[in-house]
């Protein structure tokens, strides 16, 4: 009888790298408070004055790992802090911790990586590409490892409209493009087809795996756009102001008034909590893989797209029309203005809208600012957040066509248990009660609001709400009134 997902991680010693970023945190999170393991080894390094040991303390007291230390008071018992740096060739691992790490590892989730979209392609290459060499090589002289799970994104292969679960062919080698860093012959152009250097360089490392990984039982994961969760620990968790968080964030509060018009495509969006059930089920299914073979080296690793476009399509249209549902009941306290956005299509249309809509509020609040004794500080703001919408601009008006059959095969292949346990199938997904989450997630963990402010909230935003249509009157009087000069002044 087949060995069940949790069993499988039975007093096993898990490898993280990227342990403190979202989906790190999340999956540390999972497998201690579902999985039997002996010990979780994440690799951290120290930064801002904080050493390693010291930013996981801070890290763990979030609210994220609430439910876990609820149920497990000691899980800290079982992480060992590993310091170290993926850019460096031996990643700054002391000769003790690597000795620990070659002798007891069972299972490496390989999730570190920079996702900044305009990071240089030297430093992005450096770790995500170079970082998954070291890491691999470490791994391939670990004693007793089982299985290895690279994390890539759905989007690495961009350029392409449809995107199999395989690998495709990349217009230069990691070997190739490191040797023309070393000898500064790199050519900008090399990228071109890419909208950023970070599925650049996902792509480039996929392409390494498929060269070096034969000897190890490695896969790959590709999930798409990453969520908040639907359930696990919490419904509506999330950290940061990534994609489309970002942009919904932005519109509740009324800092943006203009977005492209995205409405009728397709956005990927998947749960967190399920995008972290899927990858330990794609860690369990190359575990048993490598056991089947004897050993024997597979001709390819195995590729899974993790997406929700298969199964259950979501539309930016009805992602944003359901939240600012969710806003007419529970709008933000710290809203500057009522929200409303503009949609542009035309590029110069959305660069005029922006200047009317952005730049001159922004001087404005400005100018208010410096007049009373404060820095300056909204147009900077609003520079920062249109080049964020720029960035992200290919992703929310390209659509692509995905295969996930790997994906759906591993979750037929799960028994009934373990698709309790480990649930992320999106076949009738409830985006409704998603989107609500969502909601109020933002409204919880990035705006750091709570329910009890409602109706303050409410009576607030009615008030903007005035203000909101006084203001288009008087716009609205001042064009007739330009209209009425020019009539009079042409006849």
């Amino acid at each position: 009888m087949e060995t069940s997902i949790a069993e499988s991680f039975e007093n096993g010693t898990v490898f993280i790298t990227g342990s403190t970023g979202f989906l790190g945190k999340m999956l540390t999170e999972k497998l201690l408070r579902s999985c039997p393991v002996d010990s979780i080894a994440i690799l951290v390094r120290s930064k801002k004055g904080l050493s390693a040991s010291q930013r996981v303390k801070e890290i763990y007291k979030q609210s994220l790992f609430d439910r876990l230390r609820n149920e497990k008071p000691d899980f800290m018992e079982s992480i060992k802090v590993i310091d170290g740096h993926l850019e460096e060739s031996s990643m700054g691992l002391s000769s003790s911790d690597r000795e620990w790490l070659i002798e007891n590892v069972n299972f490496v989730f390989h999730c570190a990586a920079t996702i900044k979209f305009n990071e240089p392609l030297e430093l992005a290459s450096k770790i995500n590409i170079q970082g998954t060499e070291h890491v691999m090589t470490l791994a391939s002289q670990m004693k007793n490892l089982k299985g290895f799970v690279h994390v890539s994104t759905a989007y690495s292969h961009c350029p392409r409209s449809e995107i199999r679960e395989e690998f495709y062919q990349v217009p230069i080698t990691a070997k190739e493009l490191k040797n023309r860093f070393v000898d500064k012959e790199l050519n900008t152009n090399i990228s071109q087809d890419w909208p950023n250097t970070y599925t650049f360089t996902k792509a480039i490392t996929e392409n390494m795996i498929l060269t070096n990984g034969n000897h190890l039982p490695i896969s790959i994961f590709r999930p798409s756009i990453i969520g908040c969760t639907k359930s696990e620990p919490e419904p509506g968790w999330l950290e940061n102001m990534n994609g489309p968080t970002g942009l919904v964030t932005g519109v509740m509060v009324g800092f943006l008034r203009t977005v492209p018009n995205i409405g009728s495509n397709i956005t990927d969006i998947i749960p967190a909590d399920y995008t972290v059930n899927a990858l330990i089920s794609v860690m369990w299914d190359t575990v048993n893989r490598h056991k089947q073979s004897n050993g024997v080296s597979f001709e390819e690793p195995k590729i899974y797209n993790y997406v929700s476009c298969v199964e259950s399509p979501l539309t930016w249209g009805r992602y944003i029309r359901e939240m600012h549902d969710q806003y007419y009941v529970a709008p933000p306290l710290q809203s500057m203005w009522y929200g409303f956005y503009i949609f542009y299509t035309n590029l110069i249309i959305g660069s005029i809208l922006r200047f009317f809509l952005h730049r001159i509020p922004g001087a404005f609040m400005d100018l208010m600012l410096i007049l009373c004794g404060k820095s300056p500080k909204m147009l900077r703001m609003y520079k920062k957040t249109e080049n964020m919408i720029d960035l992200l601009y290919d992703f929310a008006t390209k659509q692509w066509t995905f295969d996930n059959s790997n994906s759906r095969e591993l979750w037929s292949s799960l028994s009934k248990d373990d698709r309790e346990m480990f649930q992320f199938s999106l076949e009738d997904f409830d985006w409704k009660s998603y989107i609500k989450s969502y909601y109020y997630g933002i409204r919880r963990h990035i705006l750091h609001e709570d329910l009890n402010n409602v109706e303050k909230a409410s009576s607030k935003n009615q008030m903007l709400l005035w203000l909101h249509q006084a203001c288009m009157v008087l716009i609205v009087y001042i064009l007739l009134q330009l209209c009425w000069i020019l009539i009079i002044f042409l006849f």
